[in-house]
């Protein structure tokens, strides 16, 4: 299958917690990054004075599978709506320009669930290598569940 080079992608998913209780994990990107990736990526950590309550902010993991540096920063975080908005700093793996949004609302019948979307953009490089590309982009459409199993109630 040849690459597109401008993806964007948007997942959404009902998640077994409250929107506060889900908001306070996924606001926080070293959180949030382990809540989806688990043992594939390593040294999650804030980096150049970057802090949870400190916007922009920058982050920096490693992927397991091949060692690549994942460089990103916190863009935007709207506490009274639960959105956040991050991007890439640099390339990485055939991927530029990447910038997502997550966001946390509220079911109004059912205030004990909520509604967890993730809206991203990606342009891909010319020279990237095309199952590289396949394996990330597959990476990031599983997510969204990551985080729905994550507030998922523990199995009887």
């Amino acid at each position: 299958m040849p690459i597109q080079r401008k993806h964007t992608m948007h997942h959404s998913t009902i998640l077994d917690a409250d929107p506060d209780t889900v908001w306070a994990e996924v606001r926080d990107p070293m959180k949030l990054v382990k809540i989806v990736s688990g043992p594939a990526v390593k040294n999650v950590s804030w980096t150049e004075g970057g802090a949870l309550e400190r916007v922009p902010s920058r982050y920096d993991f490693t992927l397991a599978f091949n060692e690549g540096l994942v460089q990103q920063e916190v863009a935007g975080r709207n506490e009274v709506e639960r959105s956040s908005t991050y991007r890439a700093i640099a390339p990485t793996m055939g991927i530029s320009n990447y910038a997502a949004t997550i966001r946390v609302r509220p079911i109004t019948n059912d205030p004990d669930r909520s509604y967890f979307e993730w809206s991203r953009e990606l342009a891909i490089t010319d020279d990237a290598d095309p199952e590289v590309v396949h394996s990330v982009i597959a990476m990031m459409e599983n997510q969204t569940n990551s985080v729905r199993d994550h507030f998922a109630p523990p199995k009887k």
